[in-house]
């Protein structure tokens, strides 16, 4: 008899231009493009096997769901799944590690040389008819920065902190990192290691990869804000909770840092009376750096094989050991 398998939340992952054809191959598959929170359980009945995003999953759901198995997380960060529950049920739980390195490291950068350029301002300014009607050859409407010779500081020097610093030695800057485990870094002689305040009070770009725990939650506060150089930038690619956007909002409106890239928040989607829509010079972008074709297509392929490991009892990519 087939597994059963259901995908509660898979329209993020494949919109429709990824197939789901290996996924189908391992069992009788029902996609559903999202699924609300008073239906959960029903599209849950009966399965073995369950992939999730972002839909949470509690011991309340657990409960319900007796002949569960296996949990598949169809993302790295899996702090939406109750994985000490599941555990108790015998659950297995996976996520999917290091897909999206290279196009969360892009899109850092990407954030940052918007800050520092402000290519699409400029652009929207021209089209406007601004340039044609110049009497100098070129004009600038925002201060324009060189990132050569900058600090950059990276909290949280995991496989996706450490890209970032490969770019960032590659646009001639000087890296400071902070990490809970230090890795060998002997090979960057443009690196030192620093603890988080030293990071931020000493650092021209400050850019978070930690993952959302209690440690990481509010990291970045009124005070830890003050503690950045007013020049500074603040970037954002990991989890929107890290940062209390009540205080950042502040801090950029008061002038205490220059500039933010925020590709996440707190709650996703956001309530329209976020203050940070209203903040001065900042960017937000809706949590996109981990979606690109290539990182998608990784992605599934990743959640195929953890599958596959599972029904043939080799487990990899498990999170509650």
């Amino acid at each position: 008899m087939k597994n059963k398998i259901v995908v509660l939340d898979g329209y993020t992952l494949n919109p429709g231009d990824l197939s789901w054809d290996e996924l189908n191959k391992l069992g009788d598959l029902t996609v559903y493009d999202r699924t609300p929170d008073d239906g959960i359980i029903k599209r849950s009945l009966g399965a073995d096997i369950l992939f999730t995003n972002k839909i949470a999953l509690g011991e309340d759901v657990f409960q319900k769901l007796p002949g569960l198995k296996y949990v598949g997380v169809l993302a790295t960060g899996y702090n939406e799944v109750d994985i000490e529950a599941a555990k108790k049920r015998g659950i297995v739980v996976t996520n999917i590690p290091a897909y999206g390195t290279d196009s969360v490291a892009q899109m850092t950068f990407a954030l940052i040389l918007e800050l520092c350029q402000h290519v699409q301002r400029h652009s929207d300014s021209v089209m406007s008819g601004k340039w044609a009607e110049s009497v100098d050859f070129c004009y600038w409407d925002y201060p324009l920065i060189e990132l050569a010779g900058k600090t950059m500081g990276i909290i949280g020097f995991g496989s996706i902190g450490q890209k970032v610093g490969d770019i960032a030695t590659a646009f001639g800057m000087n890296i400071l990192g902070y990490d809970k485990y230090q890795s060998d870094q002997s090979n960057r002689k443009n690196f030192r290691w620093a603890e988080i305040t030293e990071v931020l009070s000493e650092s021209d770009v400050v850019t978070l990869h930690s993952p959302l725990t209690p440690e990481t939650k509010g990291l970045i506060n009124i005070d830890s804000l003050n503690l950045m150089k007013r020049s500074a930038f603040l970037i954002n690619t990991s989890r929107g909770p890290v940062i209390i956007e009540n205080d950042l909002a502040e801090a950029l409106n008061a002038g205490i840092i220059a500039g933010a890239g925020l590709d996440v928040l707190s709650v996703e989607p956001p309530s329209p009376d976020n203050p940070l829509f209203k903040a001065k010079n900042c960017i937000i972008t809706p949590h996109i750096s981990w979606a690109t074709r290539e990182a998608r297509e990784r992605l599934m392929k990743i959640a195929v094989a953890n599958l596959k490991a599972f029904l043939s009892g080799k487990i990899i990519n498990r999170v509650n050991l």
